[in-house]
């Protein structure tokens, strides 16, 4: 089965650097992405990224290099390893967060928070949103939560970071539990020249900030 076992150990090293450059902790490296492959960002609003193409490219390479070290079997192969590809840093990071991390690096977000915005007046919008977090550690953790927009704009229309206006948000989470965050508030942006007056978001993207230590989740 094994045609060369050079090739085959090349593709598992350059596999392992592609998922150490694309690894989705501390912080989300797809945040503001207009393009993926496979974790890595490949675009954004400045054009491509080009730590996102030389992955791709390493691990296109690392894919062709298990085809040139195995005789058979190629297309359960590469199969077997795109999934245990995906779901190997989720694994590695909740086995992290359950065993040794402690403070914000223990809080996971399942990723389907969501922010709605309605105009009340002129200058003055209600906005909601709603996100889970879960802190794994054994001792409650405080912090900031700090929205960020998760899809930048060429004329910088500010979104979900509206919701900072009536910020910081100071929340605590205790320990092995789930919270479900919900915050409304009415916002005054007379002071805000780009916004939208209306809309809602999904999958929404925040900063965790505990002193000098920050995530971007």
């Amino acid at each position: 089965m094994i045609r060369s076992k050079l090739a085959i150990l090349s593709s598992f090293i350059i596999l392992a650097i592609c998922m150490y450059l694309s690894f989705p902790f501390p912080n989300n490296v797809t945040l503001g992405a207009h393009s993926t492959f496979m974790s890595f960002p490949i675009s954004d609003l400045n054009g491509y990224i080009w730590l996102g193409v030389v992955g791709t490219v390493l691990f296109i390479v690392a894919l062709i290099l298990l085809i040139v070290g195995i005789k058979k079997y190629y297309f359960r192969t590469i199969v077997a390893v795109l999934i245990i590809y995906s779901i190997l840093p989720t694994f590695l990071i909740s086995l992290y967060q359950e065993t040794f991390a402690n403070g914000i690096q223990s809080i996971s977000y399942d990723g389907n928070g969501n922010c709605n915005f309605e105009d009340v007046s002129e200058d003055i919008i209600n906005g909601e949103c709603n996100l889970v977090l879960h802190n794994h550690s054994n001792e409650a953790v405080t912090f900031e939560l700090e929205f960020l927009d998760s899809f930048p704009t060429e004329d910088e229309l500010q979104v979900e970071s509206l919701m900072n206006i009536a910020g910081p948000y100071r929340i605590t989470i205790e320990a092995n539990q789930k919270k479900s965050i919900h915050l409304k508030k009415l916002l005054d942006l007379s002071d805000t020249p780009k916004h939208i007056d209306r809309g809602s978001s999904n999958n929404i993207h925040f900063k965790l900030i505990d002193g000098e230590t920050t995530r971007i989740l």
